[in-house]
């Protein structure tokens, strides 16, 4: 009988100490399962500080051009390269319509565009090759070696006028970082934009525009193409850049 009553209190107290157990391990859980379950809402309060709109990336297209025009002591130059890579990303307020109606003021946008040094090729006045001794000079001059990009990096945009029909281009002022031959500077231009449509979902800009600028503001010494000939400190930089977004499955060229 005494060992019946021993089994039967080992078992009393082995139960009792399991219910503690229990209830201790509810008690620590608790604040773990709360935290758990008050995640979501600090993830979705966090979601909700957007910006102004979605951003839309646009890519480099073909049909692309930059334009270099200097002047030197026997007759003026220019070279070209029919290649821009870059990107740009854009707000709600960047036409990509023609006639798209859009608001003046400050469009949302950032983005990359780069040339490299030894696509630019001189040219004559009728769009012909020059020689290869001017490339050399040019691409000597740029410090292709150590620097073999031309660089901008957008960093503003404000439309000022909006297109006047669906044919016209809307006329914005950016502001950016000029990298020419390792040396940075920041420069504002007046650009236009032009949305080119649709073709095979893939939606196309153009963005064209001039930068004047001097030589002697990045470093550059006005070279000397032969022994009496030495080009001027003011250049000109003529671009038309086409950039694009695609439609999910639809091809870009």
């Amino acid at each position: 009988m005494k060992m019946k009553i021993r089994t039967l209190g080992s078992i009393v107290l082995a139960s009792a100490l399991l219910s503690v157990a229990g209830t201790a391990c509810s008690q620590q859980s608790s604040p773990t399962l709360a935290s758990a379950q008050a995640a979501p809402s600090t993830n979705a309060a966090a979601s909700a500080l957007t910006p102004t709109g979605p951003l839309t990336r646009l890519t480099q297209r073909s049909g692309s051009k930059m334009r270099l025009e200097g002047t030197s002591t026997a007759h003026d130059w220019q070279s070209e390269s029919g290649i821009i890579l870059g990107y740009v990303e854009v707000g709600p307020n960047f036409p990509l319509k023609p006639g798209q109606k859009v608001s003046a003021g400050k469009i949302e946008a950032k983005g990359e565009a780069k040339v490299k040094v030894t696509s630019l090729k001189s040219k004559n006045k009728d769009g012909s090759y020059y020689d290869d001794k001017m490339d050399d000079k040019m691409y000597n001059m740029l410090s292709y070696t150590n620097h073999p990009d031309i660089v901008l990096k957008l960093t503003g945009l404000t439309l000022k006028e909006a297109a006047k029909d669906a044919n016209s281009p809307y006329l914005v002022d950016a502001t950016g970082d000029l990298e020419v031959a390792g040396v940075t500077n920041t420069i504002s231009f007046p650009a236009k934009v032009l949305p080119l449509g649709e073709k095979g979902g893939d939606t196309r800009v153009k963005i064209s525009g001039e930068v004047p600028l001097k030589m002697s503001k990045f470093g550059m010494e006005p070279a000397t193409m032969i022994v009496i000939v030495k080009t001027g400190d003011d250049v000109t930089i003529k671009f038309d850049w086409v950039i694009g977004v695609k439609k999910a499955g639809a091809e870009s060229k």
